[in-house]
């Protein structure tokens, strides 16, 4: 009996190795990643390349999907806005993937974006960006303005009692469309012109001598001030140095950054940032069983008991198992079923709850504002009592205030006016 049942056992385990085989022997799915891993930008954007391998890694672990294995096509843009979209069509055209991961400046979006929607390609993009657009082929698992840049506004507001504010980014399209919103949303609360100022810098900018000084100086009228940062990529290790410096403490001008996670203050002594802080809707120190796992899981595949994880690998995460359900839902990879299909999906995030794909293609989330410790991390002073739903157009610009974006049928408008009762069509929608 043991030897029949040896047996059985033995022809059971080939079987099911037999057909394992059968199934990997199917088309791979190629999912591509698309994420600097050289130039300014590496620095954030080689953990989001890591964290996709991870995360594929894992679901072939499970068997694939739909039986079929996932295969990982990498590309380095290297930071280079036009490359964006010559590794998006490469990635669609020749590779043919059916999914791409990636980018993390809204420049590089903006360059990857009618590659997708020519060609008709899946993209998830997992940063916070200045919303002001909403496309069919995109899914913006990041944070929209009035998840992340409006409630850290109201926060140094109503419970720090900030009166001056200055706006400091990086000279491109996220910092300046995310300084306009902010700038109109100050003045409708009657924050004077005078109270604002507004700075821009170059990606890679390193001199901040002259401009921490400036802000010292804006800082000293008597009223209290805060930074509000779209600084992004590694400008913002010299930046931050440089407010040690110059004595700058969190105490006397606050610092709230959109960009700035446990991945760029890994290269920075915080010792002097205490107290600085950054709004997102993750931090590796939230007190939840899944982000426990998450950072098991991280420290394990890189094999370093130092590692950090941030809010944009939160997103990635969230992006691709919506997109894994949304697959099985529809039960093949074809862009358009999938994109049905992905609308209404609900996946655990990694602080507590779930985050659900709207009709906008923005997700759900909590906006949390965490405080910077000495030890690299963040402790969370402020939280949303719930998740927040993305908008794709601001309520605070007079030109977008009566958009809203539907890809749902019969609607299936990404700037659909509700005053005019009219969609202003997809060219409106890729130029903004």
């Amino acid at each position: 009996m043991k030897i029949k049942s040896l047996a059985a056992s033995v022809a059971l385990t080939v079987g099911a190795a037999g057909f394992s085989m059968a199934a990997w022997a199917a088309d791979p799915i190629k999912v591509g990643i698309l994420h600097s891993l050289s130039g300014t930008m590496a620095i954030s954007e080689s953990t989001l390349k890591d964290t996709m391998l991870m995360l594929i890694e894992e679901q072939n672990e499970k068997g694939g999907l739909l039986g079929r294995e996932l295969e990982p096509v990498v590309v380095d843009p290297a930071s280079n806005w036009p490359l964006f979209a010559e590794k998006a069509r490469e990635l669609l055209a020749k590779e043919e993937v059916d999914v791409i991961f990636g980018n993390w400046t809204s420049v590089s979006r903006k360059s990857v974006l009618p590659v997708v929607e020519e060609l008709n390609g899946l993209l998830f993009y997992p940063v916070q960006y200045e919303g002001e657009e909403s496309s069919e082929n995109v899914f913006y698992t990041g944070a929209a303005p009035n998840q992340q840049a409006i409630p850290a506004v109201d926060y140094l507001m109503n419970e720090i009692g900030v009166e001056r504010w200055v706006l400091a980014g990086t000279d491109y399209v996220y910092p300046r469309t995310t300084n306009k919103i902010l700038e109109t949303y100050l003045k409708d609360h009657g924050v004077a012109e005078e109270d604002i100022m507004i700075n821009y810098t170059p990606f890679g900018h390193s001199n901040w001598q002259s401009i921490v000084a400036d802000i010292k100086e804006f800082g000293s009228q008597g009223k209290k001030t805060a930074v509000v940062s779209t600084i992004n990529g590694d400008a913002n290790v010299p930046f931050y140095r440089e407010l040690g410096n110059q004595g700058i403490s969190a105490s006397d001008i606050p610092v709230v950054a959109f960009s700035v996670g446990e991945q760029e203050l890994s290269g920075i002594d915080t010792g002097p940032l205490v107290g600085h802080l950054a709004a997102w809707n993750y931090f590796m120190s939230v007190d939840a069983d899944a982000n426990y796992d998450f950072i098991d899981q991280w420290v394990a595949y890189k094999d370093d008991e130092n590692a950090v994880t941030n809010d944009p690998m939160e997103a990635h995460y969230i992006g691709f198992n919506m997109w894994t359900e949304a697959v099985k839902k529809a039960g093949t990879t074809d862009v358009d079923a999938v994109k049905d299909a992905i609308i209404g999906v609900s996946v655990p995030n990694l602080t507590g709850g779930y985050a659900t794909m709207m009709p906008n293609h923005h997700i759900t989330k909590p906006v949390l504002i965490g405080e910077i410790q000495d030890n690299g991390q963040f402790s969370v002073v402020w939280e949303t009592p719930s998740t927040v739903a993305g908008d794709a157009w601001s309520d605070f610009l007079p030109g977008s205030k009566d958009l809203i974006s539907d890809w749902r049928k019969p609607l299936f408008c990404g700037n659909y006016n509700v005053v005019e009762k009219t969609c202003g069509g997809a060219e409106k929608v890729a130029s903004n």
